[in-house]
């Protein structure tokens, strides 16, 4: 090897260890990625406890037959508006015209026999005994007559009470007994949805609602809301009524019911829905959903420290609404959290952060605040 060739290997071992020694600062500049972070705001919102809910008419009577008997004719229509005592269905009849006959006939022979014995009686011409049997064996004729024709107008089935008429599953030509429901009538300009809660629930709806007694508390209650089986909001709001205020020891659950207004009859007995009760968290830290992780059953997310290096933090989250969360514990108003990107950052890893204004956040995911 000659002088020349021996300078330059010297030289390029001196450039390779240049660059392998500024390797690491540049690597450690490429991993401080920007990240977009949030301040932690203290805000007040509205969100919702959801309890199951079943809706009946407030007046609902279920139609049945008196006697048995082929039906001949149905005289209205699903939905359709009636009046108490209006005809619904009507039997067959034919067997009981023709004993209503033999009946009446019947009748008619027995009182001719009481006629006939009357002036005789009177006359001393025969004792009372005979008359008062002519008249024994009327009476019965009469209540036979009467028995049967009772049974004929029972035939004919009528509205126990003016309403709304529901499902008619049972059409002509079918046979029923007094134990089938034919249908039902309703009155639906309001109806009631029946809910329930379990005891720890309602002590503590108890406790934040104004009153010295239940009855104090119902007044005072928030008005309710009914989420409809599409996931649509009821257009009307409800009113708690009634409650038991007893546990249901089966099911270790408080009874309660809501009237809702029904006057374009949209809701029918029947339906179902879910009831939601308001619950105001007033002046609490508000955090995206986007910013949490779980782990092992806790919610963690990560805050930022003042010289842009993350920590994995562990905090109480009180309740969920919408896309946000309200947390109880481990969170102050002011601190900075990573927003979005929780993937992409560890524990104790230096970021390059990019503050995102918290009202924009709330405006891309539609929650109003107070």
């Amino acid at each position: 090897m000659n002088k020349f060739s021996f300078v330059l290997l010297i030289i390029l071992v001196v450039l390779g260890q240049s660059c392998s020694e500024g390797e690491p600062k540049n690597m450690a500049t490429q991993q401080a990625p920007s990240i977009p972070i949030l301040e932690v705001p203290n805000k007040t919102l509205t969100g919702y406890d959801s309890y199951p809910a079943s809706l009946e008419g407030v007046v609902s009577s279920s139609v049945r037959a008196k006697v048995s008997g082929y039906i001949t004719q149905v005289l209205v229509d699903e939905g359709e508006a009636v009046k108490k005592g209006q005809a619904l269905f009507k039997l067959e009849t034919q067997s009981l015209d023709a004993d209503a006959a033999a009946a009446k006939a019947n009748v008619a022979a027995a009182k001719v026999d009481v006629d006939k014995l009357k002036p005789l009686v009177e006359k001393g011409i025969i004792g009372s005994v005979q008359l008062k049997t002519a008249e024994a064996r009327y009476n019965q004729a009469l209540a036979t007559y009467n028995s049967i024709s009772a049974n004929i107008d029972y035939a004919t089935i009528k509205s126990p009470v003016s309403g709304h008429v529901g499902a008619i599953p049972y059409r002509q030509g079918a046979l029923v007994s007094p134990t089938d429901p034919l249908t039902t009538v309703s009155q639906v300009d309001n109806v009631f949805a029946f809910f329930a809660m379990n005891e720890k629930e309602y002590l503590n709806m108890l406790q934040i609602t104004p009153g010295e007694n239940l009855d104090e508390k119902l007044k005072n209650m928030e008005e309710v809301e009914l989420e409809l089986v599409n996931g649509q909001i009821y257009s009307y709001k409800g009113k708690i009524k009634t409650v038991t205020g007893q546990v249901n020891p089966s099911t270790g659950t408080v009874n309660f019911r809501a009237t809702f207004p029904n006057p374009n009859r949209l809701l029918a007995h029947g339906n179902s829905g879910k009831i939601r009760i308001p619950k105001i968290y007033e002046n609490k830290p508000i955090v995206p959903e986007a910013s949490i992780f779980e782990q092992q059953g806790k919610t963690y997310l990560y805050k930022v420290s003042e010289d842009a290096v993350v920590e994995e933090v562990l905090i109480k989250v009180e309740a969920k609404v919408g896309q946000f969360l309200v947390v109880e514990e481990g969170l102050n108003q002011g601190d900075k959290i990573v927003y979005q990107g929780i993937d992409k950052v560890r524990g104790e890893m230096k970021i390059s952060p990019r503050l995102v204004p918290f009202d924009s956040v709330a405006g891309k995911l539609k929650v109003a605040f107070k």
